[in-house]
């Protein structure tokens, strides 16, 4: 398809060009209160193709598309649609990246411009005169600017109808009336940005004076209503669902069953997709293994690249229908309300109501929870927010609590259970704690109250939802994926060499297992039978007792005997210590680790299998004695995993939001410590009380 026809498909004419290209670029910011459908008309104007850009210096994000509605045009107008804010003057992030792009000193990566040559500002039909008070703010700045009169088709279905003309006069500016849901005026809008003038009128200074002016303005618009009683049912809805989903007595109630549906979609929907995803990188990377020859090479692309990749991918619908569900909970305006609700809940730890969804994210995945912080407006608040949110109980988690509860409590599912839900309020209460703290040191400053504007109710967009879904998850591959995969690689390598001789021990085995063969290949019947099942179990216990000896020898088994004495208070050995290491990389590779160096299965053996968890119960230290796995030591693995930052994607991803390595290294550096101190006081308690 070409380019023409892809524009036409999505009901949007190409622009006209010459071999030379447009003759004229015109940059055009896109400004806002949230939730006016700012996002939404950018997605009309642009369609799907569109970039995503950083700012130098910061973590915001500017999505550039080009307009394509109007033909017959040379200028190509290149729309920046910035974060969404209630006021220029406020001191937050995104506030001052919008002051900075319209004073020409700051343009997002790639799109270098001094002034913008027109600004578009989205206003909400249905609120005018709250609009009309950053329209103003823009307005002093005196550049050319256009206002896009969004969603007029709800505003008219309220029966509020706007006069235009008088509108225009009092701006001194094009007022331009368009519903991106259904396309109407996106075309007169494409035009008026290319013929944008410098307003003839100029609005009040004082922030009192403005919001009068604003007022005065709103009433001085609007026409007579048509006499239409939609306006009047459909406020009367909004009035009544609002008492009863805001309510700390209703509104908390709903909100958990809203969520518990969000993450049982995500959970139960998303899995059969990453079961895909997870088959086609296994089947990749034993494709691979029998194609290439054995040596390093191969090992490198099946068990280091793929595995990597995959390692990545299969966590993408997850995330992606995360962010989906998401946007649609915002597009409808109720996640707005859900954060005014949960503000009162997390206010006195120094968190917004923003953060319970990034919070409530992490217990799935740690990642987009952090990336979800964005919709926190205050930069002291989202970091505390990044900081902790690691801290919630993550899925990686899960395979570790299956195994250590099995360990404790065998045959005993209820009190299993209750210790699974101690995890998970553990790590909850360490977080809000670890916040608290925060915001009364490194983070100290006072809690803003929480300016939120009640949208209206609408029906979401699709289209919208889609549009964020792919970018979200676009990010994450790229700003996650090559992390991750870097960190797989080398502890692959690190896992694997040097090679090492097998021990004396495993090549009596093989010679003992060969022997059995042969006696096997000289009878007939049910005893050779007999024999070669022999066989198999003497080379299988051969293999267990080989791969143990390679990962003890190899670097990260040499490390893990290195740095066992840290980790002795905690109670435990070299072979403990290699689990928790390996770990680093993903949670749950701790089972899979323990079972390889215990001897109890392969590096895919199956923890729910009972064989395998009582082996690894029973399995040894080098003393030959005592277990590795005793009581107290299983508490201290159990504290251990549910407050440590054990993932180093995560980490990455922290730098990357957070604005630097500082915050990663310090999330790192508070989250061990609290689980080094948490674990220690739990085992040498038990100890002492005898269960060692």
């Amino acid at each position: 398809m070409s380019e023409g026809e892809h524009f036409a498909a999505v009901g949007i004419a190409a622009p006209r060009t010459s071999e030379a290209g447009p003759t004229e670029i015109l940059h055009v910011p896109l400004l806002g209160n949230p939730n006016t459908g700012k996002t939404t008309l950018f997605n009309a104007l642009c369609g799907l193709r569109h970039k995503t850009s950083n700012f130098p210096g910061t973590t915001q994000e500017a999505r550039i598309g080009v307009v394509r509605v109007a033909q017959g045009q040379d200028a190509e107008v290149r729309l920046i649609d910035l974060p969404g804010i209630y006021s220029l003057e406020l001191d937050v992030l995104e506030a001052s990246v919008c002051r900075d792009v319209l004073a020409g000193r700051l343009s997002p990566r790639g799109e270098p411009f001094g002034d913008p040559e027109a600004v578009c500002i989205v206003v909400d039909a249905t609120n005018l005169a709250r609009n009309l008070v950053f329209v103003g703010e823009v307005l002093r700045r005196r550049l050319p600017t256009v206002v896009a009169l969004n969603m007029i088709d709800l505003a008219r279905a309220e029966g509020r109808e706007i006069n235009l003309r008088t509108l225009e006069e009092q701006l001194g500016c094009r007022v331009v009336a368009v519903s991106a849901r259904k396309g109407e005026g996106l075309a007169t809008l494409a035009s008026a940005l290319r013929s944008a003038t410098v307003p003839t009128h100029s609005p009040p200074g004082e922030q009192s004076e403005l919001e009068q002016w604003a007022d005065r303005l709103a009433v001085r618009s609007m026409q007579p209503a048509t006499g239409s009683d939609a306006g009047a049912s459909r406020l009367s809805i909004s009035d009544r669902l609002d008492p009863i989903l805001v309510s700390p007595w209703t509104g908390i109630p709903i909100f958990a069953a809203v969520m518990v549906a969000v993450f049982y979609v995500i959970f139960s929907v998303a899995q059969f997709p990453m079961d895909w995803i997870d088959g086609v990188f296994g089947y990749a990377a034993d494709s691979v293994e029998s194609v290439l020859p054995p040596g390093i090479l191969r090992d490198l692309i099946a068990r280091g690249v793929v595995v990597g990749i995959g390692a990545t991918a299969v966590f993408v619908p997850q995330i992606c229908l995360l962010f989906f569900l998401i946007s649609l909970l915002e597009d409808t305006g109720y996640l707005a309300r859900a954060a005014l609700l949960m503000h009162r809940v997390l206010q006195p730890f120094g968190l917004p109501g923003h953060a319970f969804v990034p919070l409530l994210s992490s217990h799935a995945c740690a990642l987009p929870g952090i990336m979800s912080t964005r919709v926190i407006p205050d930069r002291r608040e989202r970091l505390a927010t990044i900081l902790v949110a690691p801290f919630m109980t993550c899925s990686a988690r899960l395979p570790v609590y299956v195994l250590v509860t099995s360990l404790l409590f065998k045959g005993r599912p209820f009190y299993a259970g209750l210790a699974f839900v101690g995890c998970y309020m553990v790590g909850a209460i360490a977080g809000l704690a670890s916040a608290f703290i925060a915001r009364r040191t490194i983070l100290k400053g006072p809690s803003r109250p929480m300016v939120l504007e009640l949208p209206t109710y609408k029906i979401p967009s699709l289209r919208t939802a889609l549009a964020t879904t792919i970018d979200r998850g676009w990010v994450f591959l790229k700003n996650a994926g090559t992390n991750i995969l870097a960190i797989c690689i080398v502890l692959w390598w690190l896992g694997s060499y040097p090679h090492v001789p097998p021990p004396p021990q495993v090549v009596a085995m093989r010679l003992e297992a060969a022997e059995v063969r042969t006696r096997a290949a000289e009878t007939t019947g049910v005893i050779a039978g007999e024999l070669g099942s022999r066989a198999e179990e003497i080379e299988a216990s051969a293999d267990k007792l080989e791969a143990a000896n390679a990962k003890a020898r190899s670097f990260i088994g040499r490390m893990g005997k290195a740095v066992q004495p840290v980790f002795a208070p905690l109670g435990y050995d070299w072979q403990l210590t290699v689990g928790v290491l390996t770990s680093f990389a993903a949670r749950e590779v701790f089972v899979s680790t323990m079972a390889v160096v215990t001897s109890a299965g392969g590096d895919n053996a199956d923890v729910h299998n009972e064989g395998i968890v009582q082996s690894i119960a029973n399995a040894p230290r080098d003393d030959g004695k005592t277990p590795i796995f005793t009581t107290a030591t299983c508490w201290s693995v159990l504290v251990f995993f549910v407050l440590a930052m054990q993932c180093l994607p995560t980490l990455a991803v922290t730098a990357k939001e957070a604005g630097g390595a500082k915050w990663a290294l310090l999330q790192l550096g508070w989250m061990s410590a609290v689980a080094y101190a948490a674990a220690f006081t739990v085992y040498q308690s038990l100890r002492l009380a005898g269960f060692s």
